[in-house]
């Protein structure tokens, strides 16, 4: 028996006689070689994702011609994927080639709560962005006159609360449980349902929660995002120009693509039964929206992007310049 073996049957038999206060995270295999591929894989991602947000935001900060509500929203929403695989992806790092593979009590609540927090918050950011690219669109002459700082700032804000909101709601919930029989979380996270799973206590009413709350917000948010391009393509086909489709379609695409992949793992991954959980099937989901959707969102957002594209390169000439100024 390897030493991950032992001490998560050491941690099984301390919790068969006490409360739990540790969890352990199993993570994907105990295999010494593929744990080290995939510690060198996932932080090329991870650092990728860091570099693409995060590089962004100051994109956004520094040029005076993002300075529009697009794109600070989409400043938002790099920011929120940045923290989101920061919650998830260095414990994860550290247990690839650590061997206690333990996390504290207050840390697994502290890490639902960020976890929960941010992806939440994106449902409701996505929503917004899609009601900003319907009033682009449909009443462009309208827009900067609506879209004001006095909206879209509430609209942040607004995104953040709902976020904060829910995530308390299911904190609270999940950690009033027992977690008596056992503690090995096989998840590479402290995510809701693997936790359930192995709670000792009723989790009906968890579970109710989940659904109710989860599938409320999934149908709001989605509602937005479905009304708005449903206006928006009434809108592109009375356009007679193909460049003016195209254009639309480019401003439109990157958005559509975003928040059709975030919201169908997410439906995968929460509206169902704790009892059809499955180790290794829902962990690979989870992987992809927690960590492999946030390294996409720059490349989806940004990349096909002109105007992001342009200050990309105004910043790189500015830079040589100033280097070879200086030299």
């Amino acid at each position: 028996m390897d030493k991950m073996s032992v001490g998560i049957e050491m941690y099984k038999n301390m919790s068969n006689n006490t409360e739990v206060t540790m969890f352990v995270l199993i993570g994907f295999t105990d295999r010494l070689d593929l744990q080290v591929i995939l510690f060198l894989l996932f932080l090329a991602i991870y650092l990728f994702t860091l570099v693409g947000n995060l590089g962004l935001v100051v994109l956004v900060v520094v040029d005076s011609r993002l300075h529009t509500p697009m794109y600070h929203f989409l400043s938002v929403l790099s920011f929120l994927d940045a923290c989101y695989s920061s919650v998830v992806t260095p414990k994860m790092l550290v247990n690839f080639l650590g061997e206690n593979k333990a996390i504290s009590f207050s840390g697994c609540i502290a890490q639902m709560l960020l976890f929960v927090t941010f992806g939440t918050t994106e449902c409701f950011l996505l929503a917004a962005m899609a009601y900003d690219r319907y009033l682009a669109i449909c009443n462009p002459l309208l827009y900067t006159a609506i879209m004001s700082p006095q909206v879209y700032v509430p609209l942040i804000i607004g995104s953040y609360v709902g976020g904060v909101s829910h995530a308390i709601l299911h904190t609270v919930a999940t950690f009033r449980l027992s977690f008596c029989a056992s503690n090995v979380v096989r998840h590479i996270f402290c995510d809701i349902p693997p936790l359930l799973a192995i709670s000792c206590s009723d989790t009906h009413v968890n579970e109710l929660l989940l659904f109710t709350f989860v599938s409320s917000i999934e149908i709001f948010t989605i509602l937005i995002v479905l009304v708005s391009y449903g206006f928006i393509l009434v809108a592109i086909l009375k356009i007679r120009s193909t460049e003016g489709r195209k254009k639309v379609f480019s401003t439109c695409g990157s958005h559509l693509t975003g928040v059709a992949i975030y919201h169908g793992t997410i439906l995968f991954m929460y509206l169902r039964p704790t009892t059809s959980y499955s180790l290794n099937h829902d962990m690979v989901v989870s992987v992809f929206y927690t960590i492999v959707i946030p390294m996409l969102n720059p490349i989806i957002y940004s990349l096909r992007n002109k105007d992001v594209k342009e200050a990309i390169k105004k910043l790189l000439e500015t830079n040589s310049f100033n280097i070879s100024f200086s030299c």
